[in-house]
């Protein structure tokens, strides 16, 4: 290696090589024709897991490749394909379809497992930029890459291949998508753990205080217990109900700042002289993300929790929403 040069043109190399990389993609996208279509319908109807492997970059790119698949509605692992001549090809089953990368198409560790995946009769699908080699004459459906040059200036590094790559499985794992009306929801329960799920999964229920942790007086305690009920439950405010439990009113922080204003007496005057008739409250059952939305739109910081009977069934805060992450 000559020594680095410092002084090089570091940005015109960098728009060279996605340069390069566009027209790849560009390419790629002119020629898709009915092989994409048939390779799209052999993973729709897969009764298995689609078994994606390759070798190398190639590996790389195709252990994302079914990490995407997976978390997009096709059930899909990664198997590497040296491992696969070792034991690993007892993942394989004829209900699977197998997605082999390889840019040549000669990568040896995949051609010594092509005549095995034949004899199980798993349909096989490649993605390769030499049609005319093993693995594309092995596959039931080969996509083909058109790449002309690497990015890489010795034309050596999987640059523009490993690209397409990319691509050509984001494109088939976004058209199965689609083809299975594949939603936020289902998204949601693949990512529980992500912002999104949390979204669309977690329910009200899930994280408000309900029994004796929910802050409750009746309608003819005296304020000053009231704020007793306040201070035990911490939750900055008290539900008001009436000898059914159903809600009549809440008494707020904001509340008790106006009552003082008043100069009441505190252990004579009823909550139900200066609670706010009614207050904001959300259905059993909704989700946390509505509570976030509804309290930001109300500008406050508590809500209560009602059944369909409007009887009183938890309370939360916004630190609750924080706490649970919806936030």
């Amino acid at each position: 290696m000559t020594r680095p040069n410092i002084d090089f043109d570091f940005l015109s190399s960098a728009q060279r090589t996605l340069a390069i990389e566009i027209d790849t993609i560009q390419a790629l996208a002119h020629q898709l024709n009915g092989d994409f279509a048939a390779a799209c319908r052999l993973l729709i109807l897969c009764e298995g897991r689609v078994i994606v492997t390759g070798m190398g970059k190639s590996g790389h790119i195709g252990n994302k490749i079914a990490a995407t698949l997976a978390s997009t509605g096709t059930p899909a692992f990664f198997v590497h394909p040296a491992e696969a001549s070792h034991g690993d090809l007892g993942m394989f089953t004829s209900k699977d379809v197998v997605l082999a990368l390889s840019n040549s198409g000669e990568t040896s560790e995949l051609v010594t497992i092509l005549p095995l995946i034949k004899r199980m009769k798993a349909p096989l699908i490649s993605i390769t930029s030499n049609p005319h080699s093993t693995l594309s004459r092995f596959a039931d459906v080969n996509l083909h890459l058109p790449i002309e040059r690497e990015a890489c200036p010795l034309n050596l590094a999987p640059t523009s291949s490993t690209t397409a790559q990319l691509a050509l499985g984001d494109a088939l794992a976004i058209a199965l998508l689609e083809a299975r009306g594949f939603s936020e929801e289902d998204f949601a329960f693949s990512h529980p753990g992500g912002s999104l799920g949390r979204r669309l999964l977690l329910r009200v229920d899930d994280i408000m205080h309900s029994g004796e942790e929910i802050p409750r007086v009746q309608a003819d305690t005296p304020i000053h217990l009231a704020l007793l009920e306040i201070t035990r439950k911490r939750l900055g405010m008290t539900a008001v109900v009436d000898r059914d439990n159903r809600l009549v009113g809440i008494f707020t922080d904001g509340d008790l700042r106006r009552t003082l204003d008043q100069n009441l007496d505190l252990k004579q005057t009823a909550i139900a002289e200066v609670m706010t008739r009614g207050g904001a409250t959300i259905a059993s059952g909704a989700l946390a993300a509505e509570a976030l939305e509804l309290m930001q739109s109300r500008k406050i910081n508590a809500l209560l929790v009602t059944d369909a009977q409007q009887q009183l069934v938890g309370a939360l805060n916004m630190h609750d929403l924080l706490k649970a992450g919806v936030i």
